[in-house]
């Protein structure tokens, strides 16, 4: 792989010394200012292990029960602390294992520095015990990659790395070193972060034209129209944001990944975009007449059937990575740049404006689908609990000020739908890639990352059991995340679909689940299970009360529907209430 050419800013003047690239590799963290690694050791990353030894008192190392749990906890970490995740793994199947993590963090644009072990240089292309070629592999999945197989680049290496991964639209990256690498010793002359690659540009140019044709667009319209997404909370822009539609009095739904970069009590928040979003925002998508987004990527589960999206709408797409615009949505205007800069300048040319007629829209359509959808699932009529009430109650006892970690199917769409959140960083879970298994390592991760915040993981009884073994990470470290089972003894979200479309063949979704309570005793975690709702609400209180970690099973009914629904191949005007 071609070498980057990069300008350096020096951090510190050191003495030169004679040290190993493990070593280095520690120094570099440091220098970074990384504060937690999640791994898994194995032969080939063992230097690298054998230096962190000596580093315990600085750098925390969590070991995970499986690399993917280790990438999912980084995931975590970087989604609720704003910094990067570190991940340690080795090679071969250590390396391997960090694939699904990989592809989710780059779809949904998460900065992970991860660093694997690799043979002996000597023994590449030869088949060696847990050799694979972990650059080609991994290539479609990372922002960047480099393999070091001499002492000497590996600060280089991690240098660009870190700058990689956090710069412009984050993302992964992995540092495969070789095992001589490794042990080798080197001059050592100071750690040299890296703010700048000739060939790299994280922002694109901001075209102050651009910026004055999409405000005068705005003052223009009479039905505008905010679609937010992520780069918000990425860009660290929830002020510029709140500011921008304030100013403009312009209505504003988020994607699933945009999810707390406003308050859900806001007055111009109306809800949630796409398949299983609310009604109003995807009916009037296709009648606002100018759609403006930000920092989001017109995702298939939000657009539906292109060909009958927002046809109607003039287009302003502001995004950093120049690739989105135009990608699938064609746009009228596009705002090329970092939110956080873009934003600000927007709202200086934007006329201060109230859309209450406009606004009034949204909010009838929303008592609408309240009439419809949302007190038949708060308020269920049966003996069965549905998970909406269950989040109803939890929001009670958080009062929005929780972290929610969800990991992927019909109890995803439901939390995203019904938590409260009263700050930014406190919806973490898995978008683009739906990754079942997301949830308990990220919250893990999540914990680590804020600390001083309740984090609550909100799993269904499938997800669950692809990563349970990351309950002996909570044993052996302590981290007090509560975690909240919704068991429908089904994986519910393909027997949705099952039903709805394929009249109800029930193809192998009815899953078997252990006695989750028993499993996390044996894990030394407390415990229990709720089947009756009179019961909910207390021991909701007690698994908040709890000082450590704690699990709660609650038994939700076996085939409730997560409504509103844009089916597949549809637009999102056509959404279903039932």
């Amino acid at each position: 792989m071609e070498t980057l050419e990069i300008v350096k800013e020096k951090t510190t003047a050191v003495k030169e010394e004679n040290i190993s690239g493990s070593e280095a590799v520690m120094r570099a963290l440091i220098a970074e200012e990384v504060d937690t690694i999640f791994g898994y050791p194995g032969g080939a990353i063992m230097p690298i292990y054998d230096a962190l030894y000596d580093y315990d008192n600085k750098l925390k190392h969590i070991l995970v029960r499986h690399e993917q749990g280790s990438i999912h906890a980084a995931q975590g970490y970087a989604r609720t602390s704003g910094k990067t995740g570190v991940v340690f793994a080795t090679s071969g199947p250590g390396a391997t294992n960090l694939v699904t993590g990989l592809a989710d963090a780059m779809i949904d644009s998460t900065p992970i520095v991860c660093i694997t072990g690799q043979v002996f240089a000597h023994l590449l292309g030869t088949d060696a015990f847990q050799e694979t070629d972990v650059i080609n592999i991994t290539t479609p999945v990372t922002k960047w990659n480099y393999q070091v197989t001499d002492a000497n680049e590996i600060l280089s290496a991690l240098a660009k790395a870190f700058y990689i991964a956090k710069s412009g639209r984050p993302g992964p990256v992995l540092i495969d070193i070789t095992k001589n690498a490794q042990v080798q010793k080197f001059d050592y002359k100071g750690y040299e972060k890296c703010n700048h690659i000739r060939s790299y540009r994280p922002k694109p140019f901001i075209r102050k034209k651009y910026i004055e044709q999409a405000a005068a667009l705005i003052n223009e319209a009479k039905k505008p129209f905010v679609i937010f997404g992520q780069g918000v909370i990425l860009g660290d822009a929830e002020k510029e944001f709140r500011q921008f539609i304030e100013k403009a009095g312009i209505p504003s739904a988020w994607t699933v990944l945009g999810l707390s970069a406003l308050p859900t009590d806001h007055p111009l928040n109306v809800g949630m975009l796409g398949m299983h979003g609310n009604y109003g925002p995807n009916v009037l998508t296709n009648e606002c007449d100018v759609l403006i987004a930000i920092g989001m990527r017109f995702d298939d589960r939000v657009t539906g059937r292109l060909d009958k999206y927002a046809k109607q709408a003039k287009i302003i797409h502001l995004d950093i990575d120049p690739a989105e615009i135009d990608k699938n949505v064609q746009t009228t205007i596009p705002v090329w740049g970092d939110c956080k800069e873009t934003l600000p300048l927007l709202t200086t040319l934007v006329n201060k404006k109230e859309h209450k007629e406009w606004l009034k829209k949204f909010n009838d359509f929303s008592k609408e689908e309240n009439e419809i959808v949302i007190k038949k699932e708060m308020h269920p009529t049966t003996n069965e609990m549905s998970m909406a009430e269950v989040i109803d109650a939890l929001n009670e006892l958080t009062n929005g000020d929780a972290v929610i970690v969800s990991d992927v199917g019909q109890h995803q769409m439901v939390a995203c739908r019904y938590t409260k959140f009263n700050q930014s960083r406190s919806n973490v879970t898995s978008g683009g890639l739906g990754t079942m298994g997301f949830g308990l390592p990220a919250a893990i991760g999540a914990k680590y990352g804020a600390p001083q915040r309740e984090v609550v993981a909100i799993i269904g009884d499938g997800g669950f059991q692809m990563t349970i073994q990351e309950l002996g990470t909570i044993m052996q470290f302590g981290a007090a995340v509560k975690i909240l089972v919704l068991n429908n003894n089904f994986l519910g979200m393909v027997r949705q679909w099952q039903q709805l479309f394929n009249d109800r063949r029930y193809s192998f979704v009815d899953i078997q689940s252990p006695d989750f309570v028993a499993v996390a005793k044996a894990y030394n975690i407390t415990g229990q299970s709720v089947n009756d709702r009179k019961n909910l609400k207390a021991a909701l209180k007690e698994m908040l009360d709890h000082k450590g970690a704690y699990l709660l099973e609650v038994m939700v009914g076996k085939e409730n529907n997560v409504f509103p629904m844009v089916p597949q191949g549809c637009s999102v005007a056509e959404i279903r209430l039932k």
